[in-house]
């Protein structure tokens, strides 16, 4: 049967809203998307993670008659979600690997029987002979298609089978589709249109901003002991993804970061599936859990309390930085994106375009996304602006929040110490990396200088006025800007470019990052997104502390993650508003009518203990 609400016949979205989830009010354009597919329309939506994507189908899976058909790409996702609607007494299934024949049986019966407000299903599923034949006998409400920048073959998520969803335009012309992501470019918006059959369907694009998160790029010295320092200052205890390039770095950082007393498990496609699955569900229902792993974790999480993401080497593009980070607060509390880079990266990731096999228009794009990622680390001005202006959005001022406005960076005409590198360069073969260069400008004579006679260049110590750490940043700005470019030999040569010859002869002024310095009254503050900051002071502290203990229990008890009961922001409210009866409770952002029902009792129990 389907949810109770539906079967007591024809509500509004509001109602739904309220009664069922708990919420007063929708955010942005949930109403507008809500009604155009409540009245069998098409929309495409690009949202940011965290701004409430997934109301905008089930809201109006459960307005319209039959069942809604929601096309996940990942296990865990569609499993977080059903925990969560069926907890809110909305009739939600899924089918997957994980279900036996006889599971799988009931499911299939109640999508034919129109038993279901929603149905969750990966795409190789749903374009299977026989699951369509299953379809083209139930009564159907939409098709959502979620994460749906999978389609582009230019993308971070590419995933082949999403080329093949253009079917269900052919197949099921009648029935509304939304694609939804939170991730996508001009290019890839095209591409979701072109290629989901959806270039009649209504565009709702929100904004890409996520004031919550605070932005931050640092030098890479030593990673993993700059994100221990990061953790401990602002993070101790909390949920983090820590991001790196190789499983070995994961294994490896995972381990040292337990040495140091971290509760933290490696995640990446080397490790067997039942090791994954059991890191997965502890980070999904353990608090302060920290996964590491390489981007084989992360797309599809749904967990909001996830205080942290952090990458120990940079990402291959904007598009994925943001997805990665934008799995930090997704509740909108204060989060923190945290990151190291340094020259090694930039040469492993121009190495790895270079030796790249695709086509030459593939790689262009390539270029153009690492060209884009690499100004956005470099950014001596506000790094949201650079963020939302790269997705086509413009930030009218510096949004005060992430590093460069918290700490601001100062410029320089840097064109000498450029051209005094570029010549070095030039006059050694182009077949040296940045630590044999930066011996030659600070005038070491290292043996193997001597034996090469480049003590004897004209270039030898002409850069002994700048430490060999400053070397360091002019030679990773000078490849980032491209007026370098690295070797394929593996050993990260650096050759000139093409713009090279223009900054060689003065017709072309450089301009170079200073190191931060700490703004007036910025200094020994408390960060915003300090976790402690998070917690309420006082009696309320302590209550707040008990009702997640509460959670954790009956989360436990049930099988499912503590934020599928409640997230920590409608604790906090409880907390601070202490509601002394049902009344009272069910104006509480978050608590529904199943949800009051189901656990009203236990936490106004908790709550009168602290009533004074």
């Amino acid at each position: 049967m389907k949810s109770e609400v539906e079967s007591r016949g024809p509500t509004s979205a509001l109602e739904l809203l309220r009664g069922v989830f708990g919420y007063d009010e929708f955010r942005g354009q949930q109403e507008a998307i809500i009604a155009r597919l409540a009245e069998g329309g098409d929309a495409l939506v690009l949202m940011p993670t965290g701004g409430g994507k997934s109301l905008c189908y089930q809201i109006p899976s459960m307005l319209r008659p039959g069942v809604g058909i929601v096309v996940s790409p990942l296990i865990a996702l569609m499993q977080d979600q059903v925990d969560s609607l069926r907890l809110l007494g909305v009739e939600a299934a899924y089918l997957n690997s994980t279900l036996d024949r006889q599971e799988a049986g009931r499911v299939e019966s109640a999508l034919v029987a129109g038993e279901l407000d929603l149905l969750y299903v990966a795409p190789e599923r749903l374009l299977t002979p026989r699951f369509l034949e299953l379809l083209d006998r139930s009564p159907l409400a939409l098709f959502a298609i979620d994460e749906a920048h999978c389609v582009s073959q230019w993308g971070h998520d590419f995933r082949p089978e999403y080329l093949s969803l253009s079917l269900l335009a052919e197949r099921f012309p009648a029935v509304p589709r939304i694609a939804l992501t939170a991730t996508a470019d001009a290019v890839t918006r095209r591409e979701m249109a072109q290629k989901l059959r959806l270039e009649e369907a209504r565009w709702y694009v929100a904004s890409f901003d996520r004031p919550n998160i605070r932005y931050t790029v640092v030098e890479k010295q030593n990673a993993r002991r700059q994100l221990l320092s990061f953790y401990r200052e602002k993070h101790e205890g909390n949920a983090g993804i820590v991001y790196c390039m190789s499983r070995r770095s994961v294994d490896e950082t995972a381990a040292w970061l337990r040495e140091q007393g971290v509760s933290a498990l490696p995640y990446h496609a080397g490790l067997d599936a039942a090791r994954r699955a059991r890191h997965q569900e502890a980070f999904l229902r353990e608090d302060g859990v920290v996964v590491v792993a390489t981007i084989a974790f992360g797309m599809g999480i749904d967990k909001p309390d996830v205080r942290f993401v952090a990458h120990l080497d940079v990402p291959k593009s904007l598009e994925g930085y943001y997805q990665e980070t934008g799995r930090a607060g997704r509740d909108g509390e204060a989060a923190d994106a945290f990151m190291t880079y340094g020259l090694t990266d930039v040469v492993a990731l121009r190495r790895l375009l270079s030796r790249s096999d695709t086509d030459d228009a593939h790689r262009r794009v390539e270029q153009q996304k690492l060209e884009a990622l690499l100004g956005y680390c470099e950014s001596a001005g506000c790094r949201r602006q650079a963020l939302l202006a790269y997705f086509g959005e413009e930030l009218l001022g510096p949004c005060g929040n992430c590093d460069t406005c918290l700490n601001p960076v100062d410029t320089y005409d840097g064109t000498v110490e450029v051209q005094k590198l570029l010549s070095t360069v030039f006059r050694t073969g182009q077949r040296f990396g940045a630590g044999y260069l930066i011996d030659i400008l600070t005038g070491r004579s290292t043996p193997r200088v001597k034996q090469l006679g480049h003590d004897r260049l004209s270039t030898f110590g002409i850069g002994a006025d700048l430490a060999a750490p400053s070397w360091r940043r002019v030679v990773r700005q000078s490849t980032a800007a491209g007026f370098l470019t690295t070797d394929e030999d593996g050993y990260g040569s650096l050759k000139l470019t093409g713009a090279s010859a223009a900054v060689l002869r003065g017709e072309r002024k450089v301009a170079l990052r200073r190191d931060p310095q700490p703004a007036p009254g910025v200094a020994g503050r408390r960060p915003a997104n300090d976790r402690r900051a998070l917690r309420p002071s006082g009696p309320e502290g302590e209550l707040f502390e008990e009702l997640r203990r509460l959670r954790s229990e009956l989360a436990r008890t049930q099988g499912v993650p503590p934020y599928v009961i409640f997230h920590d922001s409608t604790l906090r409210e409880m907390a601070e508003r202490k509601p002394r009866n049902e009344v009272e409770l069910a104006n509480v952002s978050g608590v529904g009518q199943k949800k009051l029902e189901r656990y009203g009792q236990a936490f106004l129990a908790a709550i009168s203990v602290f009533l004074v």
